[in-house]
């Protein structure tokens, strides 16, 4: 599934899924059609509760939920596409599909928790150290916290602090999603059946700022600015994206590719990062993230040339997880 977090067109924010027919994108509202579902079928006598209970209209209850909501929200999406009837209603007259221009977008989920990894792919080490940055690999990771009030979605805007920084940078990363109600101390095999679903994650940074952290190997501020968080541009469960060590992935900037590089380049797998951290505790809902690849601006010959600038349309890409786009825009002050 394709599961998407959208305002609906009275501006309600749902959850649904996103599918392609014959003709174009749909989405479908998970709830109500998981309602509409228990009625017909199950004939339960109490559907919008029992829909309620397993399909929630919040992306990231839904993945607390477990294996048990998102099997029900395959359900309500197999229920609505198998019928095809642009008429069936819910239990009380709801809409069910929606053409994918009546509807807009949001961040796919708000999480609690953001942890960063870095230092994960090789290439990015050794662009580093070319530029003069010291890391030991045979070190564990850098981790720290992202400001998840930062997030933003798909075809949101990147708003470009100028009173703060002048070198404005990207990352193309993925994020593995959490499932269920809480996980410590996992192996990486518990680890990968605690992953319910990926996401692209585009860690923007103001390299300036993060210039100053270097020494207490923090980076927090600088990743953590008002909208500096895009992820999108919608959670692609675990099941449709398979192998998730063998992805293709890049980042454009107006067209040109900045970062071109696949899953498979990574040190260690997305299981391995998410059981070595599992000791802080995750619960559903949470996001996990792999590192960069090389490309980024900042370890450039001319850094000032790649930097992004207001009016600048960045485009990560990573293979089955879809096309994540933000225009970066000027701050009014």
């Amino acid at each position: 599934m394709k599961l998407v977090t959208f305002l609906n067109p009275v501006g309600v924010k749902r959850v649904g899924a996103l599918y392609r027919d014959s003709d174009s994108e749909k989405v479908v509202d998970l709830n109500y059609a998981y309602a509409a579902y228990a009625l017909d079928v199950n004939r339960d006598p109490r559907p919008q509760a029992m829909a309620d209970a397993l399909v929630p209209s919040d992306m990231r209850e839904l993945f607390a939920g477990d294996d048990r909501s998102l099997d029900a929200a395959r359900t309500a999406e197999t229920y609505v596409v198998e019928r095809d009837d642009p008429q069936l209603r819910g239990v009380n007259g709801e809409k069910l599909r929606f053409a994918r221009d009546e509807v807009r977008l949001l961040a796919p989920i708000q999480p609690t928790k953001l942890w960063h990894t870095a230092g994960n792919f090789l290439e990015h080490i050794d662009e580093m150290g070319e530029a003069g940055f010291e890391y030991e690999v045979e070190k564990p990771w850098i981790g720290f916290y992202q400001n998840t009030t930062g997030c933003i979605g798909p075809d949101d805007d990147i708003v470009y602090p100028t009173r703060l920084t002048r070198e404005l940078d990207y990352e193309l990363e993925i994020c593995a999603v959490i499932k269920g109600v809480k996980h410590k101390d996992m192996t990486p095999g518990e680890a990968a059946a605690a992953i319910g679903g990926y996401l692209i994650f585009n860690d923007v940074t103001a390299r300036d700022i993060q210039a100053t952290e270097f020494p207490n190997r923090s980076y927090g501020y600088s990743k953590a600015l008002d909208t500096f968080c895009p992820i999108g541009p919608w959670i692609v469960t675990a099941d449709e994206v398979g192998d998730v060590g063998n992805l293709n992935m890049n980042l454009k900037v107006n067209g040109e590719i900045r970062q071109q590089s696949s899953t498979g380049r990574m040190c260690r797998t997305m299981p391995e990062i998410v059981a070595y951290y599992s000791g802080q505790g995750f619960v559903g809902g949470d996001l996990i993230s792999s590192g960069t690849p090389s490309g980024c601006a900042v370890f450039h010959e001319d850094p000032h040339a790649w930097y992004l600038k207001p009016g600048d349309l960045v485009e990560c890409e990573v293979e089955k997880l879809g096309v994540l786009r933000n225009r970066v825009v000027a701050d009014r002050d």
